[in-house]
């Protein structure tokens, strides 16, 4: 007779590894390892003694002809997210522009549109919202990314402006003149502010940020967006 043997369920002692969740960076950051690509730049003469700046071997402007500074992409993930060390107070002049233009979250690309509007964020004490219209060039970002955007941006210090705007339209670009001097072609004018669409300066702008324009918007606290944008959904 052979007695039973008292049997347990098998048990590994070996852990599941957890692995961390990736940090969130925004789509619009530019990376370690993306560069200014080469400004083989040149002003093309037109009529009526006016100057145009283009590249030598190519001309990326946008709708409106306006000249955009090239810069290099980096590797992407398999969603087209990019990777790489970001770079936190830089926007890849490109990502930036394709955000912007196209009303897409600054932070994951989806639209931006919210049941209450557009949501874009400013640092504290950077626009007067009594002095309309406020010109932006930050992207629009999502209901989902409201909250991380605020913390991830080291201009907002997590105490950001929001405004929601109904809407906000393309106003122009930050971007810089170029002329001959001394040196040849280079940079002779800097503006301190946004070029406005139709500016006689814009023929021989480089862009490298597309800005939109607030005139209909109302400013909130961050905490009641997110509050009011869950009754909403």
């Amino acid at each position: 007779m052979t007695s039973a043997r008292a049997t347990t369920p098998h048990t590994s002692t070996r852990e599941h590894p957890v692995h961390p969740e990736a940090p969130l960076i925004p789509f619009v950051i530019q990376r370690e390892g993306e560069e200014a690509a080469p400004d083989n730049l040149m002003l093309s003469l037109l009529e009526g003694g006016r100057y145009r700046l283009r590249y030598a071997d190519e001309d990326p402007r946008d709708l409106r002809g306006v000249l955009w500074a090239r810069c290099s992409f980096g590797a992407a993930d398999d969603l087209g997210m990019p990777v790489g060390r970001p770079q936190w107070r830089m926007m890849h002049p490109l990502r930036q522009r394709g955000t912007t233009q196209a009303l897409r979250c600054q932070i994951c690309t989806d639209l931006a549109r919210t049941p209450l509007g557009y949501i874009f964020l400013a640092g504290p004490n950077m626009v007067d919202p009594e002095q309309t219209p406020v010109l932006t060039n930050q992207p629009p970002v999502c209901a989902r990314h409201a909250r991380a955007a605020a913390e991830l941006c080291p201009h907002l210090i997590r105490r950001p402006m929001v405004l929601l705007a109904q809407s906000a339209p393309l106003y122009g670009v930050n971007g810089v003149g170029y002329g001959y001097g001394e040196q040849g072609l280079q940079v002779v004018a800097r503006p301190k502010g946004p070029i406005p669409y139709g500016h006689e300066l814009l023929s021989t702008v480089l862009a490298s940020q597309l800005v939109r324009r607030l005139s209909s918007f109302r400013t909130v606290d961050l905490n009641e967006l997110l509050w009011e944008l869950e009754r909403a959904a």
